[in-house]
């Protein structure tokens, strides 16, 4: 996958968990452990294509940076 691919699918992840009613407890687990598997591959793709980011926070501005501006210019 692409960096702006895997970019779109977490910032998905992240718009779609912040929808789930607190009380949906097994749907705020799954969106939450699968948010957390792509957050976890769009931070080893910056890595791998020699972005830097500060840290996690940084890393999840840049995501959805990347989806905003439609490609995966970073630099």
């Amino acid at each position: 996958m692409t960096l702006l691919e895997i970019a779109r699918v977490y910032t998905d992840l992240v718009l779609m968990d912040n929808e789930i009613p607190e009380t949906e407890h097994i749907a705020k687990d799954e969106a939450g452990a699968l948010r957390s598997k792509y957050h976890q591959l769009f931070m080893d793709k910056l890595r791998e294509e020699g972005v830097e980011y500060s840290d996690r926070f940084d890393a999840t501005n840049r995501a959805f940076e990347i989806v905003r501006n439609g490609d995966s210019t970073t630099r």
